[in-house]
């Protein structure tokens, strides 16, 4: 669990918090769809599938500023080690992972609904 932990923090916090809140509103929306399932609202499919997108963007805009840090170090610096290189470019993909995450997750929060709606009518 302190893996995750680690990850979370090396991450970035200001995408990682921001992300983590985005998918406990996703959470939150999926519950409350499945809860008024006898209900028809578009709404919030549409809210959860705008949600999902945004956190994956959000992932993929923190990557490519810190790419983009990284760069500049690399640049100052002058050479680094292919090993702190590597390094480097899979911290920056952590943001990046934690949206795909959470888009499949709202994807996967979608489809049930749909399909629950569905086996209901």
């Amino acid at each position: 669990m302190s893996t995750l932990y680690e990850y979370f923090y090396a991450g970035g916090p200001y995408f990682m918090f921001p992300s983590l809140l985005i998918l406990i509103v996703i959470i939150i929306l999926i519950v409350k769809g499945f809860l008024n399932l006898k209900k028809e609202d578009p709404k919030t499919l549409s809210l959860i599938s705008s949600i999902g997108l945004f956190a994956l963007i959000w992932g993929v805009f923190g990557q490519l500023l810190g790419l983009f840090q990284a760069f500049d170090y690399i640049q100052i610096s002058g050479e680094v080690p292919a090993t702190v290189l590597a390094g480097g470019l899979k911290v920056s993909m952590i943001s990046t992972i934690f949206g795909v995450i959470i888009f499949l997750i709202s994807r996967l929060g979608i489809i049930s609904l749909t399909w629950f709606k569905n086996k209901q009518q």
